[in-house]
């Protein structure tokens, strides 16, 4: 198997403030309340406050009114993941963990990769031994350790739990302990959207993979909504690959909870990667997101994935991840199916290409 995952970063680049910052959190004669507060300060400029545009060329192509577009490949290893790879490897600064380790399919790993490397823990990187990413390089340049293991995603992230707990690491992988620091990250992404627009969308289109992003950015919605920083909480959108996703299919059934695949029905391609699973690390808190706001779920094919990013390319300048533009797509055939009434209307691109 060959597959090509992530983004494509000749360089990851941050400011000279950060690495000057990074000096001292890196510096263990210096206090470590110190330390965390110039690690904070180095998240507060690299991560976050992505860019948020209208897409006025596709509003125009698809005939929808006021419709946008959150850009997390803004952020500095281009994906939203820098988010939750930032927020772990403070939590493992902060209770005195000196590695860090995770099994990824790409982009995560090189989130953490580069977070690690400014906060000056080591990093163990596990990668499923039948995948092929062009990250691996990058992650490497950021010192990191790789392994290779075999198994499925899913496999390899229990094999790296066990070890954490062996060997005395910080345990970044998605699910469990680590669940609730996930989803505050990723809450951020709803505080940012409501800041930009002053109330919150109609709707708000994301990819699913594991859950996480789907559920982090509802519980900041419904915050805020209970908190009166809104009128209301948007109806949210899951879209992930023809049924390849635990999350979208359940949701069709009617399921209260997160039902697996069976594994060897899920198959990879280079486009349809970054989705894909047969057990959703948080899938009930994703399915509990799309219940309690009225959501939809959807299937979206590698196909109008492709051709996704090809028109984001040509109508709005934007180089996207095929998998990304899952929530957009998903959004727009609402819109075909249901013809929107006048709102606005957000959907969460969370990757470039």
């Amino acid at each position: 198997m060959n597959l090509i995952d992530g983004v494509k970063t000749a360089e990851l680049k941050v400011s000279s403030e950060t690495k000057e910052l990074s000096a001292f959190v890196k510096d263990k004669s210096k206090s470590l309340v110190d330390r965390l507060e110039s690690f904070e300060d180095i998240i507060n400029i690299e991560v976050g406050d992505t860019s948020m545009t209208r897409a006025k060329s596709l509003e125009r192509e698809f005939d929808i009114r006021q419709l946008y577009v959150k850009y997390e490949g803004d952020n500095p290893s281009g994906t939203q993941k820098d988010r939750i790879a930032f927020a772990q490897v403070y939590d493992a600064l902060r209770r005195g963990f000196d590695t860090i380790s995770l099994a990824t399919c790409g982009n995560y790993g090189v989130a953490v990769a580069l977070a690690a490397d400014l906060a000056g823990l080591e990093c163990i990187i596990a990668i499923p031994s039948s995948y092929h990413t062009e990250r691996i390089k990058e992650m490497e340049s950021l010192s990191a350790n790789i392994m290779r293991l075999d198994g499925s995603y899913e496999d390899v992230v229990t094999k790296v739990s066990e070890m954490a707990v062996e060997n005395e690491w910080y345990d970044a992988n998605p699910g469990g302990a680590n669940t609730p620091l996930q989803i505050a990250s990723y809450a951020q992404i709803a505080t940012e959207i409501v800041d930009d627009l002053g109330d919150a969308p109609e709707y708000c289109a994301v990819p699913v993979s594991n859950g996480t992003l789907l559920a982090g950015i509802y519980r900041g919605f419904a915050s805020l909504y209970k908190r009166g920083k809104t009128s209301k909480i948007p109806k949210m959108i899951a879209a992930s690959s023809t049924h390849k996703n635990p999350i979208i299919q359940s949701f069709k059934k009617g399921l209260d909870h997160c039902q697996d695949l069976q594994p060897e029905k899920v198959k990879e391609t280079k486009y349809n990667e970054p989705l894909i699973n047969w057990h959703s690390f948080d899938g009930d808190e994703a399915l509990y997101a799309l219940n309690q706001s009225n959501g939809e779920a959807f299937n979206i094919s590698d196909k109008k994935m492709r051709d996704m990013s090809t028109l984001l390319l040509k109508k709005e300048g934007l180089r996207i991840l095929p998998a990304s533009t899952a929530g957009l797509i998903a959004l727009l055939e609402l819109d075909e199916k249901m013809n929107f009434e006048p709102n606005r209307f957000v959907a969460v691109l969370t990757a470039k290409k």
